[in-house]
């Protein structure tokens, strides 16, 4: 586990911004998704040490977030959803700098930064004034600062923000190499779900504060235990009468393929036969339904 938290609270005055948050945050990619406002970067922050808990604890790569902010904050990067350049520096020397303040020496940093930019793709541009970056190189000016110092873990809050197509393009690729290539883990705060389905391996959801769902992307997107795909031998309006009938609910219905959630406490494969077998209705297929995850994310939102 690179981080884990138990029943953190924080709060701006008196509005609860993260509310009783309790999750374990594996290795590899990790998405933290939600709408806008559901609490993701302030977790972050409380994560990183910038705010206070008002309840509860937690650690990071074993650090505790209350007593040993400073210290893990040597070992990890952050790229932020804000603008956070230095007027007047070149992205070589943003980048040195940024390396100097994770403790590295000046030679060394230096070095590092030419290494970085050439890897995010601004080794021809190492040298220009970042105020004249397009927003696309800004975003790679950020993972470039946040890598400089050699990170085990990497922050990324909404790293697509603002970014045409094909930058946005270039970005998930870049972010998916760092995670899966690189071996850096990642938390990429995003409410762009198709962001976080390009770029990571497990998914925390938030919505008003609170951590709704902790899921691998294979588990979100698994089989749902009462809703299951029927393919009849041919249409039958006597079939999704019945459904309704008894309690389930249709809910999706093209030609002779059906989509049933079946009651809760009722055995689906025996309840839908039962349905078939009452209505003359001749089964195909019936298997258990597999979710988008869309529809996992809208599940768990409700």
């Amino acid at each position: 586990m690179v981080a884990r938290v138990r029943h953190l609270s924080v709060a701006y005055g008196k509005t609860l911004a993260v509310a009783d948050a309790t999750c374990e945050i594996p290795e590899g990619c990790v998405g933290l998704l939600g709408p806008n406002g559901a609490g993701k970067t302030t977790l972050i922050k409380a994560l990183l040490g910038f705010l206070r808990p008002t309840d509860g604890e937690g650690e990071v790569l074993g650090y505790d977030i209350r007593a040993a902010s400073l210290e893990l904050r040597l070992h990890v990067g952050l790229m932020p959803e804000s603008d956070c350049h230095i007027p007047g520096l070149s992205a070589v020397e943003y980048v040195a700098l940024a390396g100097e303040l994770s403790g590295m020496p000046r030679a060394n940093a230096l070095q590092r930064a030419h290494e970085v930019l050439e890897y995010c793709g601004l080794g021809e541009a190492r040298y220009r004034n970042v105020e004249t970056f397009s927003t696309g190189m800004k975003q790679k000016a950020k993972i470039a600062q946040a890598l400089v110092h050699g990170p085990r873990l990497l922050f990324l809050d909404e790293p697509t923000n603002g970014l045409d197509p094909e930058s946005r393009e270039e970005m998930l690729d870049l972010i998916r190499d760092i995670s899966h290539n690189k071996g850096v883990n990642c938390i990429v705060s995003s409410h762009l779900l198709p962001d976080i389905e390009r770029t990571c391996d497990w998914i925390l959801v938030m919505s008003q504060g609170r951590i709704r769902s902790q899921k691998s992307v294979t588990e979100m997107r698994g089989e749902s235990a009462r809703q299951w795909d029927v393919e009849l031998k041919d249409a039958s309006e006597a079939f999704a009468t019945a459904v309704h009938a008894k309690g389930a609910a249709l809910l999706k219905h093209v030609s002779n393929l059906y989509r049933v959630e079946v009651p809760d406490d009722t055995d689906p494969a025996l309840f839908l036969l039962s349905v078939a077998r009452e209505t003359g209705a001749e089964v195909r297929s019936l298997r258990p339904a597999s979710r988008t995850l869309e529809e996992a994310f809208l599940e768990v939102l409700g």
